[in-house]
């Protein structure tokens, strides 16, 4: 760990022109360019206020507005998708890296990792601007958003490295995961609450590591609970993670050789 992070800190130029060209390459020709990466979340949010708040007129959960309730479940979610779905093509997408520069390829998942890092933290600000319009201040519990948010980046990059390296000797990788990520959005307490399903069932809910990040955005932002007080689910988290994160590293270090080959 201290080695890669160090690799990061001494590659961080290469790294920052890398993103910045992802940015650019992913919104090239559109008229309104790298904008799109926050209008098509922020339309999707607002279509869901329409339809649940006005249309459906939903219920507040737990005394909150049910938007407020929705999108510190939401946008951990959109973090989550859109880093791995972009962090399991990053190796094909610049095989020219992988084929003709040295260049430490490990590095390569972490570039959409922190695509996304930028605009979830316009949507993290977004979001607590929305709390503040519904009266609702944020607290000092709302400094746990970094914590979860890192947490949620060493899972995702252990996942990347995993995705990135089976994807290249198998391409139907990609399609897995897009469907795991649509399934999952529905698995997870995004729309619904954990109090609909009988307490006896919680224990499978919760071995989905998302629920957690999930939960705690919401205890941060609502239930004002801190990440310690479910030392449980946090020693669960973690060890799942750091499991994932090590396989990961192991994977892509065991397929790397053989990367140049088959690109």
């Amino acid at each position: 760990m201290f080695t890669f992070l160090k690799t990061i800190w001494q590659n961080k130029r290469l790294l920052w022109s890398l993103i910045k060209n992802d940015f650019r390459q992913r919104y090239l020709g559109n008229v309104l360019g790298i904008a799109w990466a926050f209008i098509q979340p922020t339309a999707t949010i607002l279509i869901f206020w329409f339809v649940f708040q006005v249309g459906f007129k939903s219920q507040p959960v737990d005394n909150f507005p049910f938007i407020l309730w929705l999108v510190a479940g939401m946008f951990p979610w959109f973090f989550f998708a859109e880093a791995l779905s972009t962090g399991t093509n990053s190796i094909i997408a610049n095989a020219f890296l992988v084929k003709k520069v040295v260049f430490r390829v490990s590095l390569l998942p972490i570039i959409p990792l922190f695509s996304a890092l930028i605009v979830h933290l316009f949507f993290i600000f977004f979001m607590l601007g929305m709390f503040l319009y519904y009266g609702y201040t944020p607290d000092i519990y709302a400094l746990q958003l970094f914590y979860y948010l890192f947490a949620l980046s060493i899972l995702v990059l252990g996942l990347s490295w995993i995705t990135s390296s089976v994807v290249v000797f198998f391409r139907d990788m990609g399609q897995l995961v897009s469907m795991l990520i649509q399934f999952g959005f529905w698995l997870t307490p995004i729309f619904w609450s954990m109090k609909m399903i009988p307490e006896k069932y919680h224990w499978i809910i919760e071995l989905n590591p998302m629920v957690y990040i999930i939960e705690g955005y919401r205890n941060s932002m609502i239930y004002h609970k801190w990440f310690w007080e479910d030392m449980h689910m946090t020693l669960y988290y973690w060890s799942i993670t750091l499991t994932l994160f090590v396989l990961g590293g192991l994977t892509f270090k065991k397929l790397r050789p053989h990367f140049a080959d088959v690109l």
